[in-house]
């Protein structure tokens, strides 16, 4: 069975050295889901643009999200049709309901924007989650929370920061492995 991987970037989208851009630039027939023109924190916005890439593919999908990215990816989950879904990779997930650090957004903004309170439902496909134990942006007992309320296998990546530039990722050959994992637990 093939599929497409369709990468589910966070608020930043699309940053040049960032491990889902150059994972995209390897994985042939991958898809990005486009970034915002406007409205960058609205949550329905970015639901909407990743409805309207999985609706721009044909046959079945493996998501790939990171940082905000997952949550956009478990809000679409509750609201489309997933049955084409193979599964999804959630890499470093934020955790918005607490503040985020200097030059993030602010609660108020993000709560105005809907993306509070996060999705606890449980995803209707398979997921693993990949977590930081030195994220700035969601401590690992939260992390684990979300993997635990959204289904997910809980992965521990060590201390990897947010898996960002900043956190010294570039590349991430592990993602490759993972999404790998998925497509060949659907598949069985």
């Amino acid at each position: 069975m093939s599929s497409t991987v369709l990468f589910v970037p966070g608020l930043r989208d699309h940053v040049a050295d960032h491990w889902q851009t150059l994972l995209a630039e390897q994985t042939p027939g991958s898809r990005t889901v486009p970034p915002l023109s406007e409205n960058k924190l609205d949550r329905a916005a970015r639901v909407a643009a990743l409805e309207e890439a999985v609706r721009a593919i044909d046959g079945p999908i493996v998501l790939c999200a990171h940082s905000a990215g997952c949550l956009t990816l478990a809000h679409w989950a509750q609201q489309h049709d997933v049955s084409r879904i193979l599964g999804a990779l959630l890499a470093t997930p934020a955790d918005i309901e607490q503040p985020l650090p200097e030059g993030y957004p602010a609660l108020d903004a993000l709560k105005a924007g809907g993306w509070l309170p996060l999705p606890r439902q449980a995803l209707p496909f398979p997921s693993i989650l990949g977590a930081s134990a030195n994220d700035p942006l969601c401590a690992r007992p939260r992390a684990l929370g979300m993997a635990t309320a959204w289904g997910s296998l809980f992965v521990d990546l060590g201390e990897v920061g947010h898996l960002n530039p900043a956190a010294g990722f570039g590349p991430w050959p592990a993602a490759g492995d993972l999404l790998g994992a998925l497509e060949r637990e659907a598949v069985a």
